[in-house]
């Protein structure tokens, strides 16, 4: 997009919730920056991610997005304060924030880069959802994982499609009913994430995912994103016309016939990035 904002000059708006950085031209880094209240999530740290995500969006180089949290924990939740405050609103002011945070969900769901999760501590309520979320998920051997809302009297209720895609329904049910903590090794068994590394091999193994990523086209990774979100769910009859006609616009891109050219001659695409 010629008229996408720049990701440097809009970091200069200086969020005060997270962090967005650009790693390189195609890799950008967007980190909860609130590490002593474990980066517990606010209305402003909501707002200023979905500001950091329509950003991201836009940038047509960018390929991958690490997610990741300062401090000793990756998000502990709802900020305790933040949740009073949503005790004396309306039904209609409940009503209307609630949708904000789960059009920051779902904007997270659709964004056209692949989002990897760099999880080092721990990961509870809607730290949980985004690390569903997630892409490609590598965690820390010390993470923890939990949906602790009920023990509030509440339920994951923006986080709940995310969850349960991810998980399973069984598997939602069982963890969000007990409120009960899972261990990195556990949640690697259960598929809530992809990778378990050592605490001091967790940047090394963030940077072996993100070299697989950048040996793939942008247009590619967005299309494919878009293309599962559009078939999960629904009979792969049903699917037929939509995807038939999703492989044959593939064909028509000039990263299709880059990738056969260079395929056929043996060599690397020319979109491939090496990582320093």
């Amino acid at each position: 997009m010629t008229d996408a904002p720049d990701l440097l000059e809009e970091t200069a708006l200086n969020y005060e919730s997270i962090k967005l950085t650009m790693d390189c031209e195609h890799v950008a880094r967007l980190t909860l920056a609130r590490p002593d209240i474990q980066n517990a999530m606010s209305m402003r740290l909501v707002q200023e991610l979905r500001h950091a995500l329509r950003v991201i969006a836009a940038n047509d180089r960018l390929r991958a997005v690490v997610l990741a949290g300062e401090g000793q924990s990756f998000c502990a939740g709802g900020d305790l304060n933040w949740m009073q405050s949503v005790l004396k609103q309306s039904r209609a002011e409940r009503v209307a924030e609630s949708k904000v945070l789960a059009e920051l969900f779902y904007e997270f769901d659709t964004l056209p880069k692949v989002l990897v999760g760099r999880i080092q501590g721990a990961a509870t309520g809607g730290g949980f959802g985004m690390a569903c979320i997630c892409d490609v998920t590598v965690a820390s051997s010390a993470a923890r994982f939990a949906l602790t809302e009920a023990k509030l009297g509440l339920l994951p209720a923006n986080i709940g499609p995310y969850v349960a895609r991810r998980l399973g329904l069984a598997r939602a049910r069982r963890y969000a009913l007990t409120a009960k903590f899972i261990d990195a090794a556990q949640a690697e068994r259960i598929g809530l994430v992809d990778r378990v590394v050592e605490p001091g091999d967790l940047d090394s193994a963030v940077e072996e995912e993100l070299a697989l990523i950048l040996a793939l086209p942008a247009g590619s990774i967005a299309s494919t994103k878009k293309l599962f979100n559009d078939v999960v769910g629904r009979p792969p009859r049903e699917c037929m016309d939509y995807t038939a006609a999703a492989l044959a616009d593939a064909w028509e891109t000039e990263n299709a016939s880059e990738g056969i050219a260079a395929f056929l001659g043996k060599r690397s695409p020319s979109w491939t990035v090496k990582r320093g």
